[in-house]
Parts: C-alpha cells; structure tokens; sequence
C-alpha cells in the first residue's frame, strides 16, 4: 500500500506507455514463430523474479544470463521477420493500426485447379503456410506474388514450364513464390512407389507445420502431406475439408471475430497486468536508502500554552525509493510536523507517524528515529521581577562603590507559569568590577534563564546602571 500512496501521475504513465508498447508488438507479430519466442522469454523472466523472491541466487542468475542471450539471438535470428514486420507503409500501422486480415485463400478455385491437374496428370507440390516461417526450412524460389486462379495454378505446374518441377507457395488469395525446393523425408519405410515429390510434400511437413497438396504425375492421385502424415484425397468434399481445417476458416465468420475481439481484449489487459508487475518488480529492486535529520515543526498549539522542553529537536528518516528520485530529493521537501492541537500543560508524548511527515512523490519512509517525542507545555503568564546586577570581580582596593541607580528596578517577564513561580530575581549579564575606577554608567542585558522566557515587549530588555564610586576610608 505504500507504493500506491507515493505514486505518481509520472508513475501512471510509464506503466500505461509500455503496457501500449508490450500490446503493439503482440498484435504486429502474433501468430508468427517470433512471437512464441518473445513468450518464452518472457516466461523466463517471470520465472527469474520468482527465484528472486525466494531468494534462490543461482537459479536467477543462470535465469538472468540466459533472458538476456536469447534477447540477443531473438534479434539475430529472426531479423528477417522482424524487417518484414515493421516495412509498414505508414506510421500509423505501426503505432496504432490494425494489421488487415489477410485475404481469403478461395479454395473453390484451388480444388477445381487439383481437379484439372488430376486429371491431365500434372505433378504439382502447392504449399499453403500455416503460423511457422518457412524461409529456413526451404530454398526460396522465384517471387511471384499473382492472384489466385485457376488458368495460374494450371500454367505452373504445364510440363514445359521451367518451375514445374518445384512447388508453389499459397498465402491468402497470392501466389508468393513458385519453383521453391522442399526438404526430402529420409524415412525407410515409405512406400517403394513414392516418388521426389512425395518425398519433397512429407519432408516439409515433418519440419513445419503447413500444409502441402501433392498431385501425382504417375497416377494422378491428389494428396495431403501434413504433421508428418500423408493422406490420399478421395473426392472434392474431403479436399475442402482439409483445406478448411487448416485455414481456420471452419466457424462462422461472426464467431471468428468475437473470437478475435475476444483475444485482443485479454491481450490488452494482460499487457497492463505484466507491465505493471514489471514496474513494481524493478521500482523495488532499484531502491536507494538514504537517512536524512529533519527538524520538528510543532503546530496548533494553544497561544497560552508554551513549549518548556523537548526531547529531542530533530529526527532522523530512513528512505528509500529508486536511485533517481532520491538523489533528486531536497532537504526542504521533507518535513515533520507534529499537532499540539490536543497537548495538555506538563509532559505529552507523541508517536511520529507517516501522517506527520510530508515526502516527495515517489520517496518511501522506511524508518524514524526516534519514533516518539516528548514535548513539555506550559501556560504563559505574564510575572514582575526586581532586576539584580551581577557582580563579578573585585574593585579596585583605593574605591568603594557608595551609590547604584537601576533602571528599570523591575522588568516584566513572560514565561511559562511552573517556572516563573520558582524566579524570583533577574539578573543581569555579567558587570566585572575591575574595569570600573571611577563613576560612570554602563547599559547592560538581562540574563533569562531557561531561554523559554520572554521579555514583555512593554518593558525594556535593556538595563541602565548609574554608579558612584568615592576613596575609601572618605
């Protein structure tokens, strides 16, 4: 609770920029493989903050070097998907837009195009994308990037095409690339009638998860290589269903977007909830101690009472707070009040308490010192006391003092009532009798004691002596 009482509107924004930041990268890069990886890394992060708190040192330490590294590979690595991420054509793609779905892959178009191939006999590999990148696991072809239709698919896959032999790279409604060469499956235990291009469809799906339509050009067979399993397709109705599968397209499309909608709310909240654990996480590990001594305002006090004694005039506060704010924390931004307001006349104490002490925003109070003062109060009343010179020394041995003129002979004093009640005489500051050979006068002050009291602003502070010296024995 202490930290929500210090915080501050800079505090509120900090955490609400990041959570934005944390939530622009989920939507920019979900569903790619980066993605999955930033949510590894960010598993092992919150893992090293509970190893932390556990007190576990070498467990967070091994967890700590390793956040870090793979921070560093994530950029090496996937520098490609990171590029493509971030070519937005305007700022607002970035910042703040959505990234439009992508087109709908028409699969009508793809299974009439099967169709035609089935039947002229046509080798054709047609690969379709799922959530990993494929850029590692295959060798680019030749960029492509034409609409779907059935006249495309038929003309790559024509014999005398030069790219036929490779296999065709499907994203929404584009052909993205054509002539791209699959990896092979080493498996023994294939078929003895497989031949390269069931290889090239098997091998891919055992190292990605897309999908591959394999249409052969012995027998015409149409078939789906996924998860590392092929399967023969019997007719157009299981073709679309396999399609459909893969494609995520088999709810309603209102369903699909209170689907999404549905993710992107969670995704938001837990942007908020993950920033703000990291900000509470990192406010706490940067705290910086530092003991300051304050001195003690009292306040609301009676003005018939008056302060006799303290225990003490200053306290000493222990802080803490992150490195920057308390180096920036001035001596006069921290005070200590204490309210007389309920004081009665003698001794009270009084507990010093969060209450009683104002701090910087941000700045946490970890300990005071002493945690209680003692004040002592009495009522002013308003005394007259004769004035007595103090004498100190001794005159000279030919003189005598033979006359003395104080004035005023009495001063009144104001003070606390106990102590005025134990004074009876004011003396003066110390008059030494040696300087004195002749008569003369001389001003001098009073001498109040204990510093509490006061001279009443009616009667003078100042004393005048007027003195007679003569010979002795005259």
């Amino acid at each position: 609770m202490s930290f929500f009482t210090h915080f501050r509107w800079q505090d509120l924004i900090d955490i609400l920029l990041n959570s934005y930041i944390l939530f622009r990268l989920y939507v920019l890069f979900r569903g790619t493989y980066v993605f999955r990886v930033l949510t590894g890394i960010a598993l092992l992060w919150v893992l090293q903050r509970i190893a932390v708190f556990f007190g576990l040192i070498l467990t967070s330490w091994a967890m700590q070097g390793i956040t870090a590294v793979a921070a560093l590979i994530i950029i090496i690595i996937f520098r490609n998907e990171i590029r493509d991420v971030l070519q937005a054509k305007n700022l607002k793609a970035i910042l703040w837009g959505f990234p439009q779905q992508s087109a709908q892959t028409p699969i009508e178009i793809i299974v009439e195009s099967v169709n035609t191939l089935s039947k002229q006999h046509s080798g054709a590999l047609i690969v379709f994308p799922a959530k990993e990148d494929l850029q590692d696991v295959m060798q680019s072809g030749i960029p492509w990037w034409g609409l779907v239709s059935k006249q495309m698919i038929t003309s790559i896959f024509w014999p005398d095409n030069p790219v036929h032999d490779g296999a065709a790279i499907i994203q929404g409604n584009r052909i993205t690339e054509v002539g791209v060469i699959l990896p092979l499956s080493h498996r023994n235990n294939l078929p003895s009638h497989y031949g390269t291009r069931h290889r090239a469809a098997l091998g891919l799906s055992e190292v990605s998860d897309a999908l591959v339509i394999l249409v052969s050009e012995e027998t015409g067979n149409v078939l789906a290589a996924k998860n590392s399993a092929i399967t023969k397709i019997n007719d157009d109705v299981q073709l679309v269903k396999v399609l459909q599968e893969h494609m995520g397209i088999t709810e309603e499309k209102p369903a699909i977007l209170r689907k999404e909608k549905f993710e992107i709310s969670v995704a938001a909240l837990v942007s908020v909830l993950f920033i703000t654990g990291m900000w509470f996480s990192i406010s706490k590990g940067m705290d910086t101690l530092i003991t300051l001594e304050v001195p003690v305002e009292y306040t609301k006090h009676d003005p018939e009472f008056e302060i006799v004694d303290t225990s003490v005039n200053t306290v000493q506060l222990q802080l803490g707070g992150s490195g920057a704010l308390i180096k920036s924390v001035q001596p006069d931004q921290v005070e200590v009040r204490l309210d007389l307001g309920n004081a009665v006349i003698g001794r009270n104490s009084f507990s010093i308490t969060q209450e009683n002490i104002s701090l910087p925003p941000g700045i946490i109070l970890s300990k005071i010192t002493p945690p209680v003062v003692e004040v002592t109060l009495d009522k002013t009343i308003t005394k007259e006391l004769p004035v007595q010179v103090d004498w100190v020394g001794k005159l000279p041995e030919n003189i005598i003092l033979s006359q003395l003129t104080i004035e005023p002979e009495k001063v009144e004093v104001i003070g606390g009532k106990r102590i005025l009640e134990n004074i009876s005489t004011l003396y003066t500051e110390k008059v030494p009798l040696d300087n004195i050979d002749k008569s003369g006068t001389l001003t001098v002050s009073l001498v109040l004691n204990p510093a509490s009291l006061k001279i009443d602003p009616g009667s003078k502070d100042r004393i005048k002596l007027t003195y007679v010296v003569k010979p002795r024995g005259k």
